[in-house]
């Protein structure tokens, strides 16, 4: 009996290695999903200027075609997140693959804008769809370390940076062919085809406990539907340029019906992280392209390059969230969260400051504070929301990721034209010029409000030393847009300070683990 009781054992052993290894091939195919991301977003990041040229595209039309890089992102994962559960995570992946490849061939065999334009929309849906994935998979493989798991996984998008980053100077300063440059592109994509495509996906924890699809939708509940409905509606309203009121009208109407079905207002905390997630997602996505701007004169002032800070920074957050476990087991999520928005804090404040090499630091600092508040965010959803499913999970990246782009960015513009306006004002009253008068005169109007703008017209006839002056002013006036924006993570601590309190009063931050629905004997 003991000899059969001991082989039993080791067949039992022997299934369980052989199933870990499986989970942990998936893992790191998940993983490369977004090295592949990172890929197509630095490689087009890199091209813009060449196929401006080539194409004779207009700036604007450049601006379109990085701007259908991020929006379908979004909504692909809120509609794959409706029905991955019914369609299966294999059959997204495919859909994701599928989309990349033929972004690909696209986009090499590009003779204009269109093709270039969806090109890039395939991207980034195949991003959004691979996404709706990755996540609830990380998740379900690791329900007792979702958010250290999460951040690892999420360590994929700035290794990919670094990665795509040195080879494709490398590749530039050879003089490499963009077609060819493109293809390399696929490396990930088929390294991740390869790893994921014959696996076994998990399935979620909640259908694994039996959780209808309805008490899912519930989770997340009128409160969640309205911001992501509102969002998307207004991303897509503003490219089919409908009105204000047109807008409001088709959330509402959306919101209405759901709600008619649901009959649930929600968790109020998930609706709390969710409004959070616009904030950490503009702290940490919407001001990188600000301070890589930034950086780039200053750094040209010592002989390096801005894109190489940003390279610098990636490999500090890459590197950080490897190692999640350690800091995620110190504080807690929340904790982590908290002390992340603190030092993101911390961070744009010095650089708003800093000149010369001192922005190196400043930046470093900030890169600290952003490492680990994006999947740490996701963990905590995913801990405390099971029974949201893949529903809550990826409402809140898909809030983070559309947030942006429809509240965060244009925030950070609004400001930056308003410090602008301010410090052009403020320069001439000290130095009797009469800048501002003279090329601050077009009137625009945003979602925040009225402001002035630089009229091109005027500045393309302006004298050198007056172009000199002004982009000295506009660079202070990025500064103190930063130093504004700075109080977004303020915002941000004080919530998860109020969770922090509000666990404590119940015995401490703790996962919500569900049952798997028992099958009988």
């Amino acid at each position: 009996m003991d000899m059969i009781s001991s082989a039993s054992a080791q067949h039992v052993q022997a299934g369980s290695l052989r199933t870990q290894k499986g989970d942990r091939l998936l893992f790191w195919g998940c993983f490369t999903v977004l090295v592949a991301s990172a890929f197509g977003f630095v490689f087009r990041s890199f091209l813009m200027d060449g196929w401006g040229i080539q194409f004779g595209l207009s700036k604007t039309q450049q601006g379109e075609i990085f701007g259908v890089s991020f929006w379908p992102f979004g909504i692909s994962i809120v509609l794959f997140s409706l029905i991955i559960d019914k369609v299966g995570y294999k059959s997204a992946m495919v859909f994701a693959f599928l989309c990349h490849c033929g972004s690909v061939l696209l986009t090499v065999l590009a003779d204009g804008y269109w093709m270039l334009y969806y090109g890039t929309l395939l991207f980034a849906l195949g991003n959004g769809a691979a996404e709706a994935v990755v996540n609830p998979v990380v998740a379900s493989l690791y329900p007792r370390e979702k958010t250290k798991w999460l951040n690892i996984l999420h360590a994929g998008w700035p290794a990919g940076m670094v990665l795509a980053g040195l080879l494709g100077i490398g590749l530039m300063h050879l003089g490499v062919k963009w077609t060819y440059m493109m293809g390399f592109i696929l490396v990930p994509v088929l390294v991740y085809g390869i790893m994921i495509f014959n696996r076994k996906f998990p399935l979620s924890e909640r259908v694994q406990a039996g959780v209808s699809y309805l008490d899912m939708v519930k989770e997340v509940g009128i409160g969640g539907i309205f911001i992501i409905v509102s969002l998307c509606t207004f991303q897509i309203g503003s490219l089919l340029d409908w009105s204000l009121t047109g807008k409001i009208v088709v959330t509402l109407a959306i919101t209405g019906v759901a709600g008619f079905v649901v009959r649930s207002w929600g968790r109020p905390m998930f609706i709390l992280l969710l409004l959070i997630m616009i904030l950490l997602a503009t702290t940490e996505l919407g001001t990188d392209s600000w301070i890589t701007d930034l950086m780039t004169p200053e750094m040209a002032k010592v002989g390096f390059k801005g894109g190489w800070v940003l390279i610098y920074t990636s490999v500090i957050m890459a590197i950080l969230r490897f190692y999640s476990g350690p800091f995620v087991h110190k504080f807690s999520p929340l904790g982590l969260l908290a002390v992340s928005a603190l030092i993101a804090f911390a961070g744009l404040q010095f650089l708003s400051y800093s000149t010369g090499i001192l922005i190196i630091l400043a930046a470093t600092v900030y890169a600290l504070g952003k490492t680990f508040l994006w999947g740490t965010m996701l963990g905590v959803v995913a801990e405390q929301f099971p029974r949201g499913g893949v529903l809550a999970l990826n409402f809140t990246g898909a809030v983070g990721q559309v947030g942006v782009g429809v509240i965060g960015a244009v925030i950070l513009g609004f400001v930056q034209d308003k410090q602008l306006d301010t410090n052009l004002a403020a320069y001439d009253a000290v130095n009797s010029t009469a800048l501002h008068s003279t090329y601050v005169t077009e009137e625009r109007q945003s979602l925040f409000g009225a402001y002035k703008v630089l009229d091109a017209s005027k500045l393309s006839t302006a004298a050198p030393e007056t172009l000199a002056t002004i982009q000295s002013v506009r660079e202070n006036a990025k500064k103190d847009a930063l130093r504004t924006v700075s109080v977004f993570p303020v915002i941000m601590l004080l919530g998860y300070a109020g969770m922090i309190l509000w666990f404590r009063s119940r015995g401490g931050y703790r996962p919500v683990l569900l049952p798997p629905v028992k099958t009988g004997s």
